[in-house]
């Protein structure tokens, strides 16, 4: 299947389209921004508290008689434009992929060549998030704004992200039964020009993210390695992953950190107190400098749970001997997920609310990406660490679906690896406010490795989102029932193997996006005991109508968006690790006991807030000698203040049934 890298397949088409949109975009923006100054947001409300209440009154009375002057004298151009648009619609493309251009940067291909599928299995991150870029007069009934600058700084906070080299911090101590909340998923700061073969001293400290800027942050990161004689070094996927063991005894046994950077590894040890925590010291050191950026940016000067951590190099030498007796795992191929301590001991994997993105991220499925300028903003900040993009995902007009529609789907995928196939499907019973966007679903198909015998190894994701308002019970389930022989048709479409001759193997097939509705309203019943939950795990969920203890929703309430307690990533993963936190800034399943409003209600709540936006996998369809299991999931606070959504993070780990080196 070939991949569309324009919208139209010709220039002349092109030039038409552009043409077309030059003359309905001042319409457009004037009409934007007339409805936006009658709709403010909380955060421009408490702005304007300290100013006289008649000045603001005073500009949008200025301020309206000219743009409804300049919308009328605009409107003719706009009709002209708009006649010239809509039948061009016709001939455009489901979707634009994107390549990363940059030689220096784009490392897709030495990514296929890490996994070879002998000896060991490799882990698979999925992030998905709704995003919330709608027309800025759209959005701020949302209670967000400002959609140009969201959009920038969302694609600027996830590549921050997900570059961080990834650290796992296991605690193995009788007397402590939990990762401890300093050491659950921190992460390394590297030292530039410091030999990455050193000791480290017993004492982690804490930082900021922006003392890391990430692997990929820029382009001439790859001549920079060089020119410290590390060419040659792969600097993504497992090598980015540094490992950092802890280990008590209830005797007089040594205390052990130990940490695999790179090519390097690093390690103390040292005489240890006994202590409910277990005998390693991490010391908790924010750097209180503040930096540019909003509150809830990278910027912030407050340090998470999951912040980055710095080793140091410590006094004296360690016996090398000692280190090679320590089995060190990656913690990207490792599949032995029981080692780690949990909080729930019956669970599986480890889950967590986290204020970063996970580091290694290799697949994100975006939701809401409506407006095209913001999407054109975000592309470019996400090619800082994805080299594959699939946006503007949709279909304007009449075009392939039954009704009008004047805004794509909002879908957008990136990716580290290949993107080998893809196709979209509009949902054509689309009613309301939703039947205006054309709302469907991407599926794609990634190579992520090959085989000693030359057998490209392969995963599926699908993105989709679904009608949105509430009571639409019978359209969402049709549109599940849609959504699954769309998948079936796609993965026989593009599968080039058969049973008896596998020309690929499948390594992985994974369903996200924003669904809609929740697995603990009574309200989403139907939905909940949909067919689809048979053929995909969902690992939030216990069954129909009830979520397991640890699992949150994802729906913010708009009002609290920009309260001080939740207005940084910091602050929200703290507030949401309390039950009361949630119950003042999440939105609950609908009960007839309970108003809509969600500020300030401290009643007992069913669940723990309404989880609409899912990550969902299945073992139906993959190589039979390979088994897929969850290794973490994460409920993710940071782009808090950005949208009034929470991104939702899991990642699979693929055995191939040998054992891990």
């Amino acid at each position: 299947m070939v991949l569309y890298t324009s919208p139209f397949p010709n220039s002349f088409l092109s030039v038409l389209h552009s043409l077309s949109w030059a003359l309905i975009f001042p319409c457009y923006w004037l009409a934007d921004r007339l409805v936006g100054s009658f709709v403010p947001t909380t955060y421009e409300k408490r702005q304007r508290a300290d100013d006289p209440c008649c000045f603001h009154a005073l500009c949008v009375a200025l301020s309206t008689p000219i743009y409804l002057a300049l919308l009328a004298a605009s409107l003719p151009f706009a009709l002209l434009g708009f006649l010239l648009w809509s039948p061009l619609q016709s001939a455009r493309r489901p979707y634009i992929y994107s390549r990363l251009k940059d030689k220096h940067r784009a490392n897709g291909a030495a990514l296929l060549t890490e996994w070879k599928a002998a000896g060991s299995g490799k882990s698979f991150c999925f992030g998905s998030a709704n995003v919330c870029l709608l027309p800025d007069s759209l959005a701020r009934f949302n209670n967000v704004f400002n959609t140009q600058a969201r959009a920038k700084e969302i694609g600027r906070r996830i590549h921050n992200g997900a570059s961080r080299p990834q650290i796992k911090i296991y605690i193995d101590s009788p007397t402590n039964t939990s990762i401890s909340a300093a050491s659950f998923s921190s992460l390394a700061s590297p030292q530039g020009g410091e030999s990455t073969n050193r000791t480290v001293n017993a004492g982690i400290k804490r930082t900021t993210s922006m003392e890391y800027k990430g692997d990929n942050s820029g382009s001439n990161n790859s001549e920079e390695r060089e020119d410290k004689g590390g060419s040659g070094e792969p600097n993504e996927g497992e090598e980015n992953t540094c490992i950092v063991r802890i280990n008590g005894e209830d005797n007089d046994h040594m205390s052990d950190t130990e940490a695999d950077t790179g090519n390097g590894q690093a390690r103390a040890s040292g005489p240890a107190e006994p202590s409910p925590e277990g005998d390693a010291e991490i010391s908790k050191t924010p750097n209180h400098k503040q930096k540019e950026g909003d509150s809830g940016s990278l910027d912030s000067c407050s340090a998470s749970r999951e912040s980055l951590v710095k080793v140091r190099v410590g006094d004296g030498t360690v016996d090398q001997s000692t280190v090679n007796n320590k089995l060190l795992y990656k913690a990207s191929v490792m599949k032995k997920t029981s080692v780690r301590k949990k909080k729930h001991t019956d669970e599986t994997f480890d889950h967590e609310i986290s204020a970063f993105f996970p580091a290694n991220l290799d697949f994100l499925c975006l939701q809401e990406v409506f407006d095209k300028r913001a999407a054109e903003k975000l592309k470019e900040q996400l090619h800082h660490y994805f080299e594959y993009i699939v946006y503007d995902v949709g279909v304007y007009s009449c075009h392939g679906c039954c009704s009008f529609k004047f805004v794509n789907s909002g879908l957008l995928f990136a990716s580290r690896y290949p993107v080998l196939d893809a196709a979209y499907h509009c949902y054509p019973n689309g009613r309301g406010m939703d039947s205006l966007a054309s709302k469907g679903a991407l599926f794609l198909k990634v190579q992520v490795g090959s085989t000693p015998q030359d057998q490209r190894i392969v995963g599926y994701i699908s993105c989709t989102h679904l009608q949105a308002i509430a009571g639409d019970t019978t359209i969402r389930c049709e549109q599940l029932d849609m959504l699954q022989d769309w998948l079936s048709e796609f993965r026989k479409s593009t599968s080039s193997s058969s049973t008896a001759n596998p020309e690929e193997l499948v390594a992985f097939d994974v369903l996200c996006g924003d669904l809609n509705f929740d697995n603990c309203s009574s309200d989403d019943k139907l939905e909940q005991q949909h067919s689809l939950f048979t053929h995909y795990k969902d690992p939030c969920r216990l069954g129909p109508g009830e979520d397991k203890p640890w699992a949150i929703g994802t729906l913010l309430d708009p009002e609290g968006l920009y309260d001080e307690e939740v207005c940084t990533p910091d602050n929200l993963q703290k507030v949401l690790e309390s039950e009361e936190g949630r119950k003042g800034y999440l939105v609950y399943p609908t009960s007839k006991n309970h108003s809509s409003s969600q500020k300030g209600r401290k009643a007992s709540l069913k669940g723990n807030g309404r989880r609409i936006d899912y990550m969902l996998y299945t073992e139906e369809g993959l190589y039979l000698e390979w088994k897929v299991e969850v290794e973490e999931f994460s409920f993710i606070t940071q782009l808090a203040g950005l949208t009034d959504h929470l991104p939702v993070a899991m990642r699979l780990v693929v055995s191939t049934g040998e054992d891990d080196p």
